[in-house]
């Protein structure tokens, strides 16, 4: 479990066994983590499976490379990590389980003084899941949502944000991970009645 507060940037290194596994360099974070492990990569909760000199070494599914960016890193991509809370971390975020519900895209990236405002399409069945000045997680970043139309929403990215995370350097047609919040998709399980979900 995370909260969405990015606590390192890791640099994408490279894919081996054909994208079975992914090369993370992440030098400020190697010394607190050990195989076994579980670690936010842009909002995906990934275990780690080993470490080398060049960096840490984690399993990619064909479920993650499906519904995520994980398998559309190029070399030198930075990365959006964070590990896992414990009973003591404050819940600065929200609830962030790190498993992703969907890629969306890039529609606009603009300067709003003192930050950054970014427009975000995102798959229509997960339209149910949002609601106005409600949470969501944009690359494993908590954020609140500044507007909400059909098939897009638009986050408010302030200094901080920018400068610890890859979400400042966001461009238009570059994809993203979404998760939705989760107490929203179990209520709307709960709520709405399995003929009529999306």
């Amino acid at each position: 479990m995370f909260t969405g507060i990015i606590s390192h940037l890791g640099v994408f290194k490279n894919y081996g066994r054909g994208k079975q596994e992914m090369l993370i360099g992440a030098p400020t974070l190697a010394a607190q983590i050990e195989p076994g492990d579980s670690l936010a990569v842009n909002g995906v909760c990934l275990t780690l499976v080993r470490k080398e000199a060049k960096g840490l070494v984690f399993n990619l599914s064909q479920e993650t490379l499906g519904i995520s960016n994980l398998g559309l890193l190029r070399p030198g991509e930075e990365l959006n990590l964070e590990l896992p809370i414990s009973l003591q971390t404050p819940l600065s975020g929200h609830l962030v389980a790190g498993h992703i519900d969907g890629r969306g895209k890039v529609l606009k990236s603009i300067p709003r003084k003192p930050g950054r405002r970014l427009a975000i399409s995102f798959p229509v069945r997960l339209r149910p899941f949002f609601i106005p000045k409600g949470s969501v997680a944009i690359n494993g970043v908590s954020l609140t949502l500044a507007g909400l139309g059909p098939s897009s929403l638009e986050v408010e990215i302030i200094p901080i944000t920018l400068k610890n995370s890859n979400l400042g350097r966001l461009k238009s047609g570059d994809e993203v991970n979404i998760e939705c919040d989760m107490i929203g998709k179990y209520v709307y399980n709960r709520v709405v009645p399995s003929s009529r979900r999306a």
